[in-house]
């Protein structure tokens, strides 16, 4: 399911306005404010004459529908100017699949770093390599120095801002422009901040992917993902697209849709809650570090203090050196915090997790065992009395 717009007036108006109106049509909906949810394949077209030109706003309803137009329209809004089309597919991993798929053919070089989402490596190395196209992985800390590993057959780069485990932020700009200078496409797994809080587009990137699964739905009950692209890129992943046969289902493009009505709002509590979470915890004794890029601390504070205008509710922090029975104690003792993979729901979760495996242009060595945290939209002091009880289990096991 693809759209362009050519019309970017609701961009004059703060995001948060932006959010609310954009992509919607009252009156062709009869003045009910949400679209419908339109559930269809065929589109009957009046004439022959029609049906010979494809003449018609909607073709077939794998390409679009009221529905997918109002997502379209809205995500457009909010990426900005420089988004020439947004297409919507069925999960994160098939926006990055999809994208990557879109723009790469056999022979080409790829370049993808080393602290990207573990299915986006799986798929370069399973995939990808299987139909004749070379993964090179890069620190994501590279800045620059990301020149000297282009060949002549490099088409993309995939780069994550911030890792979504590890949390190191990469120049996404210094990268853009060396790219655009060697006529790479640059690719963004944008998930953790979203267009809100990175317009990831205005800083030379060509495609802004989101696993929409996250943010966008925010209620943890629907499986989706975006791919946001600029006019030197969209008509390749409008092509991908459709060759691909990829859509998603109306029921999720509503609640998508619904979800994105209400993100900045559920964001900005997420962001409040997880950085007054992140600071309790660098006063832990059981803490070693916390990785989150809006503490003055972190590495990459800069970059995000300049790129990013927001940060969202997902960290992670490196424990002491303990037992593995320790963590576990704390996993199970703890009872706010789910334990479930995913994240950008209403919910707090948390999940252990060790990068070292996956890891080839880098090493992973933090110094403990690893947690990542979602902070959710619970009280903030019941979030803490939970993990305090956690701790106190990690110490009388780390003790026992």
């Amino acid at each position: 399911m693809t759209a362009s717009n050519d019309n970017h007036g609701t961009t004059s108006l703060d995001t948060d306005t932006v959010i609310v109106t954009a992509g919607r049509d009252t009156k062709s909906q009869r003045g009910f404010v949400n679209p419908p949810v339109v559930r269809g394949s065929t589109v009957l077209y009046p004439t022959a004459d029609d049906l010979h030109a494809h003449r018609g706003e909607f073709q077939y309803g794998r390409h679009g529908t009221p529905t997918t137009k109002a997502l379209q329209e809205a995500l457009m809004a909010l990426e900005g100017p420089k988004c020439a089309g947004v297409g919507l597919v069925p999960s994160g991993l098939a926006a990055i699949s999809t994208a990557l798929l879109s723009v790469l053919k056999a022979g080409d070089h790829l370049l993808v770093s080393d602290s990207a989402y573990r299915p986006t490596r799986n798929f370069c190395n399973g995939m990808l390599a299987r139909y004749g196209i070379e993964t090179t992985y890069f620190d994501p800390l590279i800045g620059a120095g990301i020149e000297a590993l282009f060949r002549p057959n490099t088409r993309a780069i995939m780069v994550e801002a911030p890792g979504s485990q590890s949390f190191e932020m990469p120049d996404v700009p210094v990268i853009a422009g060396i790219a655009r200078a060697r006529g790479v496409l640059v690719l963004d797994d944008n998930t953790w901040a979203t267009p809100l809080y990175h317009r990831s587009l205005e800083q030379g990137v060509d495609i802004s992917i989101q696993a929409a699964t996250k943010y966008i739905g925010g209620h943890s009950d629907i499986m989706f993902g975006t791919i946001s692209a600029n006019d030197a890129a969209w008509p390749l992943i409008q092509e991908g697209i459709k060759l691909l046969g990829t859509c998603a289902g109306p029921d999720d493009v509503f609640l998508a849709l619904r979800g994105l009505r209400t993100m900045s709002v559920r964001l900005a509590h997420h962001q409040r809650s997880a950085l007054e979470m992140a600071q309790w915890l660098q006063t832990r004794p059981e803490v070693l570090k916390v990785l989150h890029p809006a503490l003055p601390d972190h590495p990459g504070h800069s970059i995000w203090k300049r790129d990013f205008t927001g940060a969202s509710g997902l960290f992670s922090i490196i424990l002491k050196p303990s037992p593995q029975k320790a963590v576990d104690a704390l996993l199970d003792t703890v009872k706010l915090f789910g334990m479930g993979y995913s994240w950008g729901g209403f919910e707090s979760l948390v999940i252990p997790f060790d990068c070292s495996d996956y890891r080839s242009a880098t090493t992973w060595a933090p110094g403990g065992p690893a947690l990542r945290f979602h902070i959710g939209l619970e009280s903030v002091d019941d979030l803490k009395a939970d993990l305090e009880r956690g701790f106190a289990a990690f110490n009388a096991a780390a003790t026992a």
